[in-house]
């Protein structure tokens, strides 16, 4: 089980991130339009999942816009985010930012946060996600995975972007 912290207090998380050479767990999300959104819709691209606890905070908004940024020159890649937002903030969110390089996407009904290693298992925030970035290759394979220690710090985007290259 993996660890992360708020404000200084460990979190422990549930379930188990995967492995760098590993297959991809599938998931299912939900999109803004309230469509499914799966792993597989993206078969044979670049996948970059920005997880983060709640896009109402100044941390996870950031994250997207960057990631928002940067996708726009990455060549066979799409980035999803995943947390538990409804999808109706996230489509408010991306709207008022011009937020148009990324898929927002919604895990309220989901298990993505334990198949992925990245749901919070106490602490404040019990249940939401912490705050990781995960890239899954071409074939589906995990390529690189971040857990941000402090989930109130952004995630360090330059090792992510090298995994991109």
């Amino acid at each position: 089980m993996a660890t992360t912290a708020y404000q200084g207090t460990t979190i422990n998380l549930v379930g188990m991130l995967p492995n760098v050479g590993d297959a991809a767990p599938d998931f299912t999300l939900t999109g803004e339009e309230l469509n499914d959104v799966t792993l597989q819709d993206f078969a044979g691209k670049r996948v970059v999942l920005n997880v983060f606890p709640s896009i109402d905070t100044p941390t996870c908004a950031a994250s997207v816009r960057r990631f928002n940024e940067e996708a726009a020159s990455l060549d066979n890649t799409v980035v999803i985010t995943a947390s538990k937002d409804l999808p109706f903030a996230l489509s408010r969110f991306c709207g008022a930012e011009g937020i148009e390089n990324v898929v927002a996407t919604s895990a309220f009904r989901s298990t993505f946060g334990v198949d992925y290693g990245v749901e919070q298992g106490d602490g404040d925030m019990h249940g939401l996600f912490a705050r990781a970035v995960i890239v899954v290759d071409e074939s589906g394979k995990v390529a690189y995975t971040q857990i941000v220690p402090e989930i109130a710090d952004e995630p360090d985007y330059e090792p992510v972007l090298a995994a991109l290259k």
